[in-house]
């Protein structure tokens, strides 16, 4: 009987050791080599200071900042843990009481919005952890963000520009705005 089970419990160490240990080292340290960044959170940095991941949006509230989307995730925003949509249809009372308020919202913290209120700026994404907003979100909140900040709109305006993200593969998707890192340029541009 021994000279049955020996062999298949030294195969199942066997293929533990390899698809257990030595795979995932294997990986991790490919990734650690060749994509650090992002084999590591895709961190973002302000001072050396870890302050988020790229990955994920973050909540702001102050006028002199960018605002990202709403987030879905309920009690915390922008909780990682909580990753979710609403699932609330666009005939469900809620979600139109929800973007209605929003809307008010943001005419009142922009009385002189020229431009239409961007979709995005009133929706939650699908995971609700989204971290870009449309061009069209970044440019409505410019004279919000250059009032604030004691800056030009063409000054705000060109670092929305120089922080915009073209489409996926030059054709995928529509150009967008990583809300933390134009967040970040707007502090280093304020701290020249």
């Amino acid at each position: 009987m021994l000279r049955e089970w020996r062999p298949a419990v030294v195969i199942l160490l066997g293929l533990m050791a390899a698809t257990g240990l030595v795979y995932p080292l294997v990986l991790t340290g490919i990734c650690q080599v060749c994509f650090n960044s992002r084999a590591n959170g895709s961190l973002l940095y302000r001072d050396g200071e870890a302050i988020g991941s790229g990955l994920i949006g973050q909540p702001f509230e102050d006028p002199a900042y960018f605002w990202g989307r709403p987030s879905a995730t309920s009690a915390v925003p922008y909780d990682g843990a909580a990753s979710a949509g609403s699932n609330l249809g666009p005939s469900n009372p809620a979600l139109l009481g929800a973007v209605e308020a929003r809307v008010r919202s943001l005419r009142a913290d922009h009385p002189d919005g020229r431009l239409r209120i961007p979709v995005d700026l009133v929706t939650a994404s699908a995971s609700g952890l989204d971290p870009h907003i449309s061009l069209a979100a970044a440019r409505y909140q410019v004279g919000r963000v250059a009032r604030a900040r004691h800056l030009t709109e063409a000054q705000v305006d060109q670092l929305v520009r120089e922080c915009s993200l073209g489409r996926s593969l030059g054709v995928l998707g529509e150009p967008v705005v990583h809300v933390v890192e134009l967040n970040l340029a707007l502090d280093r541009l304020a701290s020249r």
